[in-house]
């Protein structure tokens, strides 16, 4: 089915507020997508196949134990089968569409704490990723491609 096609700075909107249980994260900055396509639409390259690889957006965290927030890194970890082109290509690689929800994964870098009464040392996270969603806010509202 056709979708609408990704292009050069189109938002990357992580599902933050629901999707990462137990984590409640913070993005800390808006997410872009740096389009590495030969082609162009509107004057823009397009997305294809391996941009989403490049898209990581720093964010903060805590969990309803761990209250001390710690930090981490965004990212795509899969698009799902509607986000890539089947038809439609650009120097060699498939085009990125709109599509349904990708599969993003928070990493944490630095561990949300939580602090026990008394003199004990903070007690760290250890989770190393939580799994969430994703989706695509493309710029482009006409052009679709299969």
């Amino acid at each position: 089915m056709a979708d609408l096609i990704l292009v050069d700075g189109d938002k990357v909107i992580f599902d933050v507020d629901e999707a990462f249980p137990p984590a409640k994260i913070i993005v800390q900055g808006s997410c872009e997508f740096s389009a590495t396509g030969p082609a162009t639409l509107n004057g823009k390259k397009i997305c294809v196949d391996g941009d989403e690889k490049k898209v990581s957006v720093p964010a903060t965290y805590t969990t309803p134990l761990y209250s001390i927030p710690g930090a981490g890194t965004l990212k795509i970890q899969s698009l799902e089968p509607n986000q890539k082109a089947t038809e439609r290509s650009t120097g060699g690689k498939k085009v990125l569409l709109k599509g349904a929800k990708f599969i993003a994964t928070f990493e944490v870098q630095s561990p949300a704490q939580f602090q026990p009464p008394g003199t004990n040392p903070p007690q760290l996270d250890q989770m190393k990723q939580y799994v969430g969603t994703g989706s695509f806010e493309p710029t482009n509202q006409k052009v679709k491609g299969t």
